[in-house]
């Protein structure tokens, strides 16, 4: 390995969608100068694992419940992640609460993606299709996704890339999760990723400036 790869951990919860999408732009060469060199999961078993073998991707479990509070997991997530020389944490469907200590040690380095165009459809309780069910209850006619940095209040991290997404009358909230992956995460994940790698996100003003 190259030592002035930018080394990326990806935490996961499940089938590793997200992750995937990652995995498939390093392959194209489009992670700008970064190397997913972690993926974490928070319980054993997930899909997610089987990808991240698959492309030979070193893996590892925290499993949530082992640990009696969100301080002590956010400690082992911290060691493990500094252990492994990361410079920057990628939320990709990691359903955990993460405490404090987190964001202290990769102040401005952790991102995630949210499947709704913040600040709409976000915060406590708006996860997984809970997002589109509330998009489509409120009728809206675009959605989209959102890549932000992360910060102790729930979505609300300075925001680095959104897309929109049409929303169409016949939409169940399965259909239009599957629009926003396919056209709208997959897209800009990867491509934030990239610009951190590239050393182009400045934040300001809890603004980020693309330079």
């Amino acid at each position: 390995m190259e030592q002035n790869k930018v080394r990326i951990a990806v935490l996961v919860s499940g089938g590793g969608t997200n992750l995937q999408a990652l995995i498939d732009a390093e392959a194209r060469g489009e992670l700008g100068g970064g190397e997913i060199a972690l993926v974490l999961a928070s319980k054993p078993g997930v899909y997610a694992l089987e990808r991240a073998a698959n492309a030979g991707i070193e893996s590892v479990v925290l499993a949530r419940k082992e640990y009696s509070d969100s301080d002590a997991y956010t400690k082992a997530l911290v060691d493990k992640l500094t252990e492994k020389k990361i410079d920057l944490v990628v939320l990709a469907g990691f359903m955990i609460i993460i405490g404090e200590g987190m964001y202290k040690a990769f102040p401005n380095r952790i991102i995630n993606v949210h499947p709704a165009l913040i600040p709409s459809f976000c915060g406590q309780g708006f996860y997984g299709l809970h997002v589109h069910e509330a998009a489509l209850a409120k009728g809206v006619k675009v959605s989209g996704a959102t890549v932000h940095f992360v910060t102790p209040e729930c979505d609300a991290g300075p925001i680095i890339l959104q897309k929109a997404v049409e929303v169409r009358e016949d939409d169940t909230p399965e259909i239009l999760q599957k629009r926003i992956m396919e056209e709208a995460e997959w897209k800009i994940l990867p491509l934030a990723v990239s610009l951190f790698c590239q050393g182009r996100l400045k934040v300001e003003d809890d603004k980020v400036r693309i330079c």
